[in-house]
């Protein structure tokens, strides 16, 4: 069984930076794809960011494309989300997820982190 442990979040102005770290224990062999999703009060959740390790490919929502970068360390079996250029509108709970194929849609995940708060001020 796979844990996800997210850490990173907190309370910034805008224009700011925030780097969230996803660490994974267990049997982590089988999740090739790694991804960040976030949810705000009253609204669905949403891809962020992905990271698939075979071919070190990334995506990302259009929504913070050229502000946040992901990462992952395979030595640490840990996943980043650096956020720069931070908005009010980025202000959720983010959360890591793990699975074999990537996908847009937080359903098809089972494995999930407890959620770290990202909250942006104007």
């Amino acid at each position: 069984q796979v844990q996800l442990v997210e850490s990173g979040g907190g309370s910034v102005q805008a224009g700011g930076s925030l780097r969230l770290s996803c660490t994974a224990s267990g049997s982590t062999s089988s999740f090739d794809c790694m991804a960040w999703f976030r949810q705000a009060p009253g609204k669905e959740r949403e891809r962020v960011a992905s990271h698939y390790t075979p071919t070190d490919d990334t995506d990302y929502a259009d929504s913070v494309q050229g502000r946040f970068t992901v990462s992952q360390d395979n030595a640490k079996n840990s996943l980043y989300l650096q956020m720069n250029n931070l908005k009010p509108e980025d202000t959720a709970m983010y959360y890591c997820a793990a699975r074999r194929w990537c996908s847009n849609n937080p359903r098809v995940y089972s494995t999930w982190g407890q959620g770290t708060q990202v909250t942006v001020s104007s």
